[in-house]
């Protein structure tokens, strides 16, 4: 009897300290998303290029990669060898594909719908799927933050009803199969319990081995060469560093701490961020809708994340399993 009453209270603190830990490394994660956005608008316009970003992105983070994958391979091979289907298919939902489509997306719709198309859908399939996979509640509480957070990314992006044409409409399309993947990247980490550093270094790595090459094929490198030497280490940092290996690595993470459907919120506080970073760096002064919006997602993400610990923070044990 007595070892009961003493067992809950410890059960409780460990879910409580679990969840403070999710929230903070939420936040690290969602300002790292804000900080590449604002650089890469900052690296464009002094002269580089989506994709050259993308494959700093993916080149330094690979590289930086390349020695944890190898002592992982050297202690426990046995882990990627019978179970490779699941590392290919982390490499492909949050890999390559992943950066295709949301850059590519912008060939067709405007920045703007950037900050909403592939948040909502992160948000929305997170939910989705962590309730249909993993047996995650989808309760009023969280769908009304949900609610509450897109209305806000709608008014941090600016979106206006004449952007949205047949051509946007490509993009958009795109930009939802990004955060769909995305999202769905989320629930295969939690669903198999993956390392977050491991799941980090294989994605990189892929990306490394896929599309870089490809890069360098199709446009010889030309504009990375003639960058400006300053531009290119601080997008180095930025993109690669911080953001490659960062957000990957801070996104694993906090879907282990929190579940998928929780952390998939998260992202949606970037481009509000990104409109505060955008003051000193680009100095752009947030406008008051700009500044209503990011409010609104805070609220929106405090409704659908705050709630019971101990009804949504499970042990291995009671996960939902398909």
């Amino acid at each position: 009897m007595n070892t009961s009453a003493m067992t809950i209270p410890h059960s409780s603190h460990s879910d409580s300290a679990q969840f403070a830990k999710g929230i903070a490394v939420g936040l690290v994660a969602a300002s790292i998303g804000a900080l590449y956005t604002v650089f890469a608008r900052w690296g464009i316009a002094h002269g580089l290029s989506s994709p050259d970003l993308t494959v700093l992105r993916f080149g330094v983070a690979g590289l930086l990669m390349l020695p944890v994958l190898a002592l992982a391979v050297r202690r426990d091979l046995v882990q990627f060898t019978s179970r490779w289907r699941i590392w290919l298919l982390v490499a492909l939902l949050a890999g390559t594909p992943f950066g295709l489509l949301m850059f590519g997306a912008l060939q067709f719709a405007p920045p703007s719908h950037a900050a909403v198309f592939p948040f909502t859908a992160m948000s929305v399939m997170g939910m989705v799927l962590g309730a249909l996979v993993l047996g995650d509640r989808m309760t009023l509480r969280r769908m009304v933050g949900i609610a509450t957070v897109l209305m806000g990314l709608v008014m941090v992006s600016g979106v206006e009803a004449s952007s949205l044409t047949l051509r946007a409409s490509i993009g958009d399309a795109m930009f939802v199969a990004a955060g769909t993947l995305w999202a769905g990247f989320g629930i295969v980490l939690r669903k198999h319990r993956l390392d977050p550093l491991l799941a980090t270094a294989v994605i990189s790595i892929s990306a490394l081995l896929t599309y870089v090459p490809a890069y360098f094929w199709y446009t010889g490198g030309a504009s990375l060469g003639a960058a400006d030497p300053y531009v290119f280490w601080v997008e180095v940092l930025v993109q690669g560093v911080i953001a490659g290996a960062g957000t990957l690595y801070t996104y694993s993470k906090m879907v282990s701490l929190l579940g998928p459907s929780r952390a998939a919120v998260f992202p949606a506080l970037a481009p509000g961020l990104a409109a505060l970073m955008a003051w000193p760096v680009l100095g752009h002064v947030p406008a008051t809708l700009e500044a209503t919006g990011l409010v609104l997602v805070m609220m929106g993400l405090i409704i659908a994340v705050t709630v019971s610990t101990t009804s949504t923070v499970r042990s291995p044990t009671t996960q939902g399993k398909i």
